[in-house]
């Protein structure tokens, strides 16, 4: 009788352990197996999707098979296992496991959105409207609005947005990235004003700030930003206008079309340094840290002019007879392509980093 009973027992087993093999040979077998795509395409997780319904909808659309392995592979070997949302990216050489391996890294999709040096806020905003990406919550405010929804009700938005390239997965809001841009400015020109050249006439950041966005918009040729700086900060200590036609534009708004005239210099606006003495009201863009920095540390020298060259540099003058000998030079005999500022960037440099 116990003879009978033992070869039970191992009958019974070598029939589990056979079991087990043939199990893990077959677990095995179905995380190898490669989805079948004939193309890339992403996978949106949702918050509340779990491991195996995601396996079964897979399964369903006939990308893999054997879901019911893969269900039980996650609940015995990932049971406390978080599952990021978000979209992941499938690859027709990808195999169920490496899928499972995408899971728990959490390697999601990571989209990215260019705020651009120089850009204007009315730019900022259509580059976050035109992002399909990007969830839009901010459509029908106005700046105002938008303002105090990032959490600064009493502040112009103009010059606030650090530019720079932010990544972000779908669905982000657009005022969770302007969020970000702002803190980011907040934290760049603190750390730029900590270490400023002294003696400067500024009386807060702000003003560096609008300083930083004059000189951003001068020139696109980063040797020239502190030498430019210099500049205006001879003028301003002076009592001399700026007289700097990008303030002037952008006071212009949409009636600028590409041209000032010499009635725009004459015409006042808050932001014509022609007409108003000292710094505009508010910076004029979006301002990057090497401008921020050049505000903060003006070259020192003795020019208080300077004209575009029209390939995007300029010519500084320390008499007002030098600047009128280098405005005939490079103003009145202008070249087939003159340019007085950097070359455009393209509107809304959106891509896709995967």
């Amino acid at each position: 009788m116990i003879r009978k009973l033992s070869f039970a027992l191992i009958a019974a087993l070598l029939v589990a352990m056979l079991a087990l093999g043939l199990g893990a040979w077959k677990l095995h077998a179905v995380l190898e197996q490669p989805l079948q795509l004939s193309e890339a395409q992403t996978l949106e997780v949702k918050p509340g999707d779990t491991p195996s319904g995601l396996f079964q909808r897979l399964e369903r659309d006939g990308l893999l098979s054997d879901s019911f392995w893969l269900r039980l592979h996650w609940r015995l070997n990932l049971p406390d296992q978080t599952l990021h949302s978000g979209e992941y990216q499938l690859r027709p050489e990808m195999s169920a496991g490496e899928l499972i391996g995408l899971w728990q890294r959490g390697e999601v999709v990571q989209y990215t959105l260019t705020i651009v040096e120089g850009w204007n806020f009315r730019q900022v905003r259509s580059a976050l409207a035109a992002t399909p990406t990007i969830k839009q919550t901010l459509g029908d405010l106005t700046d105002r609005e938008v303002m105090a929804r990032v959490g600064h009700p009493a502040l112009h938005p103009e010059g606030r947005f650090f530019p720079d390239t932010y990544s972000f997965t779908r669905g982000v809001t657009d005022l969770e990235l302007l969020q970000r841009a702002f803190s980011r400015l907040e934290a760049v020109l603190a750390e730029e004003w900590q270490q400023r050249s002294e003696g400067l006439p500024y009386r807060e950041p702000y003003e560096a700030l609008i300083m930083a966005s004059i000189i951003e918009k001068e020139t696109g040729v980063p040797s020239e930003r502190g030498e430019i700086a210099g500049v205006f900060v001879r003028r301003l200590e002076r009592g001399m206008l700026l007289q700097t036609d990008p303030t002037v534009i952008y006071g212009m708004g949409e009636r600028y079309t590409g041209r000032i005239t010499r009635s725009d210099l004459r015409r006042p606006t808050p932001y014509n340094t022609y007409t108003n003495g000292g710094l505009p009201p508010t910076p004029i863009a979006m301002v990057g840290r090497e401008a921020i920095h050049a505000a903060l540390h003006p070259v020192d020298g003795k020019s208080l002019y300077f004209v575009a060259r029209g390939d995007g540099s300029h010519v500084f003058s320390d008499s007002l007879t030098e600047h009128n000998r280098a405005v005939r030079e490079y103003q009145l005999k202008r070249r087939a392509d003159y340019r007085s500022s950097p070359a455009k960037v393209p509107a809304t440099p959106i891509e896709n980093t995967q």
